[in-house]
């Protein structure tokens, strides 16, 4: 048996096992086994720096039909800065917001699908980032919940971002002109952790400057991050019933940038991104201030993380920023 294919029955063997308390049913054909990516460098960020917006937006909301391959449906929601009052439920279709704004592209968990963490999403758009999410085929709401497609859906992300920045110069669309092509984070929930880590390890994105892992594991994907620096931050609850604290922490040492792991001692396997809380105010403002540090340059930002991530004793930082 050839080590390529080898390593891939491995893969489906940790995914299987690590991610079973949410799926089900026999896996699809993993489309192909990455080969080694190129050693990560350690120097620093890439965003040169900046300052973030000081005003929340108002927030809009819209559909992108896509389709990779022809056979991989992913239909993306987009929520972005819009023009009007802040502070609304998101508008469908809104106008946007005046500006250029950073990208950042989230993935979800299996069986769920992008609409489930609007709470969250539509608080990074109302701080001045364009958040696209695509319910991937397999293992969102409605697929057949198989595990090992995760193994598919870095690829999945690269595609759906090569798209969505194309939007900047599409003419009539409402975002052309609206988008920092230069400033992109990826982040992600549980088997969208997993996704996420795949894209600064085996499916190395090299167009991503940050990371955020929510609940996820290196199952599958590895641990050897490639390519330029990209800080990440974890968020990962010491009770998470699926994916075990340790094999998140265990994700979190190998990376070698600048990083941040934001522990919640009570928290479960995602309910303080899902229901609005003391617990996901405090994932709110630690997340918005990592991506304004990341994607805007912004230093002041930087030095609130310890106290939005320590507020209220609710949450731990473990932080080599």
């Amino acid at each position: 048996m050839s080590r390529r294919r080898t390593s891939a029955l491995a893969a489906a063997a940790l995914l299987t096992v690590g991610l079973a308390g949410c799926s089900g049913g026999a896996a699809p054909t993993v489309r192909s086994v990455p080969t080694a990516p190129p050693k990560a460098t350690t120097p620093a960020p890439r965003v040169p720096a900046g300052h973030a917006p000081t005003e929340a937006f108002a927030v809009g909301v819209r559909q992108l039909k896509l389709n990779r391959d022809g056979d991989r449906s992913l239909p993306v929601t987009i929520w972005y800065p819009a023009r009007g009052a802040a502070g609304g439920t998101p508008e469908r279709s809104a106008p946007a917001a005046t500006g250029r704004f950073p990208v950042v592209m989230f993935s979800h968990g299996l069986g769920a699908r992008p609409e489930d963490y609007q709470l969250l999403l539509s608080r990074w758009a109302a701080a001045g980032f364009v958040v696209a999410a695509p319910r991937f085929p397999h293992t969102g709401t409605g697929g057949d919940g198989n595990v090992l497609d995760v193994l598919n859906q870095p690829a999945d992300v690269s595609y759906a971002l090569t798209q969505v920045l194309a939007l900047d110069a599409k003419a009539g669309d409402p975002l052309r002109g609206r988008l920092d092509a230069g400033r992109v984070a990826a982040a992600g929930h549980s088997a969208g952790g997993v996704t996420t880590i795949g894209l600064f390890t085996a499916g190395r994105d090299e167009r991503l400057d940050a990371g955020i892992v929510f609940a996820g594991a290196a199952l599958g994907v590895g641990t050897t991050f490639a390519g330029a620096a990209a800080p990440q931050l974890f968020v990962h609850g010491e009770a998470d019933e699926v994916v075990n604290y340790a094999a998140g922490k265990a994700a979190y040492d190998a990376v070698p940038w600048p990083k941040a792991m934001l522990s919640l001692p009570k928290g479960d396997h995602g309910r303080a991104l899902l229901t609005d809380g003391k617990a996901l105010r405090v994932v709110s403002d630690t997340t918005v201030e990592f991506l304004r540090w990341t994607l805007y340059g912004d230093a002041k930002a930087k030095g609130r993380l310890p106290a939005d991530a320590t507020r209220g004793h609710l949450a731990t930082l473990d932080d080599h920023l």
